[in-house]
């Protein structure tokens, strides 16, 4: 998937498209097996977005339930946790399951054209992301999505066979049924008379959870598993609905092969764009008053519902911002600061929960309830930065980021390169 060709230094993305020669290049890699940078810069915003998401419910036990966390309010704290609520939160999980889709075209054709089965491939790849992603859960973040993610995959393997047309409409009306049933569970609520009020019991388990979190290893990953009911529930009914409805949409695109060439598609970006923002935001201004101020209530399965429809429609309008930047003027240095990042995604993930369990759990300083939102906020800027730059050098070192090359390992049952010299073409399985 991403833009480089035969001996190409990986850590040297090809510039923005505009000049003749490199669009020919980009255009012909899709059959050639090489990757595609723009995915890899889309792949490395969206563990951006992903971070700022993740890292205020490893800084906070009381993220979500509608509390705020003793001692860290006022005008500051409230304008940051909104500031997250409206342009990050329920947006980027989206942009990076439409790749997880598109990717998943690249590894059919990548085995085809090395005459694989691909179906005990595949299978075996999302054997590998359960695992890690279980792993993840229990010791270091419980808001995991890869376990997620293998199993949709599973789904996504049955339906591989849709074509794009069939894919898009599937994707649309999951997305619309999942709206239309939150709204009828709103409309039952607001009718039993249930109010905006948060029981005593949630700031409760919030502060308790807050002392396990801040205790050994024993104590926080007891705490995680006592977590992970109420985690599954969300995944499972707000996530997964939305996550597989953006696989298929990536299923399209790769059919499409949307993305080789995406300098051809400005006017597709620009409209994509102008609805995605304006759609988009004003839901994620109801989703953000809503999740913040009334955790609970019938306006908030209200909001879910709206945010269901206009949260797409938001990531798409991110995902056609990056890829015009990347075919704009300073295309190379959007491509070259994400797309690294982007290339060993799977690391930078875990490695992000890794860095945030160190800073707020008892794994180390256990800072979690002891930084203010705008404090939790420049970690997650800052850890972002070094996680481009050590990429860009690891890169250079390497063929595959460390659990890249364990992923590739056992999915294809071999040994894959390790040093970036030993490559001469680097295909994703």
């Amino acid at each position: 998937m991403r833009a480089r060709t035969h001996g190409e230094d990986p850590s040297h993305p090809l510039p923005a498209a505009g000049q003749r020669q490199e669009r020919h290049q980009e255009q012909r890699q899709p059959a050639s097996g090489t990757r595609l940078a723009q995915v890899d810069a889309l792949r490395g915003f969206a563990l951006l977005g992903i971070l700022m998401v993740n890292i205020t419910y490893m800084a906070s036990a009381y993220h979500g339930s509608g509390l705020e966390d003793p001692g860290l309010d006022g005008p500051v704290s409230e304008t940051v946790r909104r500031l997250v609520a409206v342009f990050f939160e329920a947006k980027f999980f989206l942009l990076f399951s439409f790749l997880f889709g598109y990717s998943f075209t690249l590894q059919m054709d990548s085995a085809d054209r090395g005459g694989a089965r691909f179906t005990p491939r595949f299978l075996r790849r999302l054997t590998g992301l359960f695992a890690f992603g279980v792993v993840h859960a229990v010791v270091l973040f419980p808001g995991d999505i890869l376990t997620l993610y293998a199993v949709l995959g599973l789904v996504l393997l049955a339906l591989r066979g849709l074509r794009p047309p069939t894919a898009v409409r599937v994707a649309v009306v999951l997305l619309v049924v999942t709206a239309v049933g939150y709204a009828l569970l709103a409309l039952g609520v607001g009718l039993t008379g249930g109010d905006d009020s948060i029981p005593p019991s949630t700031a409760a388990a919030a502060a308790q959870t807050t002392e396990a979190l801040r205790g050994g290893p024993a104590s926080v990953i007891g705490a995680h598993l006592r977590d992970l009911p109420d985690m599954a529930f969300v995944l499972v009914f707000f996530q997964a609905p939305s996550a597989f409805a953006a696989f298929l949409l990536g299923l399209a695109a790769g059919r499409r092969r949307a993305l080789a060439d995406a300098d051809r598609h400005q006017r597709l970006l620009r409209r994509l764009q102008w609805a995605g923002f304006t759609v988009g935001l004003p839901g994620a201004l109801v989703y953000a008053d809503a999740s913040l101020n009334h955790a609970g209530s019938a306006y908030h399965l209200f909001a879910v519902s709206v945010d269901v429809i206009t949260a797409p429609l938001l990531a798409a309008a991110y995902a056609a911002t990056v890829l015009r930047l990347v075919h704009g003027r300073h295309g190379r240095g959007v491509v070259a600061a994400l797309a690294p990042a982007g290339r060993m995604s799977l690391t930078n993930y875990l490695g992000q929960s890794l860095v945030c369990a160190l800073l707020f759990t008892g794994f180390g300083a256990a800072l979690i309830g002891r930084v203010a939102p705008l404090g939790v906020a420049a970690i997650a800027l800052v850890l972002f930065a070094a996680q481009t730059v050590a990429s860009r050098w690891w890169l250079r070192r390497h063929a595959y980021g460390p659990l890249e090359w364990l992923l590739r390992a056992w999915t294809t049952l071999s040994v894959p390169p390790w040093r970036a010299r030993d490559e001469i073409r680097p295909p994703r399985p």
